[in-house]
């Protein structure tokens, strides 16, 4: 469950880290009062749940309510990397003396949670991290014993981030703890010419597990960084997207896996992971297969299906389903085995769609399918 900025930033507050004054709306008109309201100079921020958005153009100073105004025009309606902006935040402007990056994340693989910090924030923090990254400390956290005032200090520490700074890394442990977040990040954190420890910007991502504590911010909010994955969830399907060309369905976490190695080992990169799960019906696969074609980086798509609870033959009747309201333009390989297994592969030759073609063996359909989509 990701929040919006301002979002983030109620949270901060409430927990007693300092943030400028600012205000939300989805009118240019509104943008022009609520400017005056707070001095007159404001910052205009996009307000959609991913990162870069400075270096999209979604974030302006205007000098006066009337710039306020036609900057908030300007930004609202602008895509953010598939992010529709619909609301624009305006803030107080801080005289800035020095950036800092702080965050908490959970560090699944080494099973505890990771403080990163850096003395250089903003922007480039990623390029900085990228280039040098011995400038970001990187400091486990015990859960158990979380942050103190000492490990906070530690961290400081490490990253080479002022004394001042200790009180707010202790806050924002607090925030990730009792808003059940799996990560809170401040970037940047700054030190403003009067030594006042601000945040200027704040992403919180909060689990999806305890959504029943977090009613306060409604359904809405549950979304994903991906349009794809946002209309995958939307139907109830299990769907990450990736960096690949091959698009991937199948049922069980272990299978799709499992084709995800298989195809990357016949030279493409998967597209997604896709699991229609032991018992989905039809329709499932239908809605599946529409996700997965619906990305434009798709060459081709493999179904690797074995029938258990879910039988192929129902498989098979999704995937006639979907291409009739689905056209399709990229090659589909088919590989059904297990329950109804026969009966599955007759509907699809029934079929006869001129761009499916079935496969008997996981390897033999990851071959077929890597090559459908690398080869020119």
């Amino acid at each position: 469950m990701d929040l919006y900025e301002h979002q983030a930033r109620e949270l901060f507050e409430e927990h007693g880290i300092v943030v400028p004054r600012a205000e939300v709306t989805d009118s240019p008109r509104q943008a022009r009062e609520i400017a005056r309201r707070l001095g007159g100079r404001v910052v205009v921020k996009a307000q959609v749940r991913t990162g870069g958005r400075g270096k999209a153009g979604g974030v302006g100073l205007a000098a006066d309510p009337a710039a306020a105004e036609l900057t908030a025009r300007r930004i609202l309606g602008m895509d953010i990397k598939g992010h529709t902006v619909g609301t624009v935040m305006l803030a107080q402007p801080v005289d800035i003396e020095e950036e800092f990056y702080v965050s908490y994340v959970l560090d699944r693989a080494a099973g505890c949670f990771l403080a990163i910090a850096s003395a250089e924030g903003g922007m480039d923090i990623e390029e900085v991290a990228a280039t040098r990254p011995e400038a970001v400390a990187r400091v486990p956290v015990d859960p158990a014993e979380g942050v103190t005032s000492a490990t906070a200090a530690r961290i400081a520490e490490a990253a080479g981030l002022p004394p001042q700074t200790v009180d707010v890394l202790v806050r924002l442990w607090e925030v990730l703890v009792r808003e059940d977040a799996l990560l809170v990040e401040v970037n940047p954190l700054a030190r403003t010419r009067d030594g006042r420890i601000t945040a200027l910007d704040g992403k919180v991502t909060l689990d999806d597990n305890a959504t029943f504590r977090q009613a306060r911010w409604g359904t809405e909010h549950s979304t994903h960084h991906d349009p794809l994955e946002a209309a995958a969830a939307a139907k109830g399907i299990d769907y990450v997207k990736l960096d690949g060309e091959v698009g991937i369905i199948g049922n069980g976490a272990g299978l799709v896996m499992s084709t995800l190695d298989v195809v990357a080992g016949r030279g493409a990169r998967p597209a997604n992971f896709l699991d229609i799960g032991g018992g989905a019906s039809a329709q499932v696969m239908a809605d599946g297969l529409s996700v997965v074609l619906s990305d434009p980086s798709v060459k081709s798509v493999l179904v690797n299906v074995f029938g258990g609870i879910t039988a192929c033959d129902a498989v098979a009747d999704g995937i006639v389903r979907a291409l009739d309201t689905v056209r399709l333009t990229k090659p589909l390989v088919v590989r059904l085995d297990g329950n109804n297994a026969a009966r599955g592969r007759a509907v699809l030759d029934a079929y006869a769609h001129p761009l499916v073609e079935q496969a008997t063996t996981m390897d033999g359909a990851a071959e077929r399918a890597a090559r459908l989509a690398t080869t020119p």
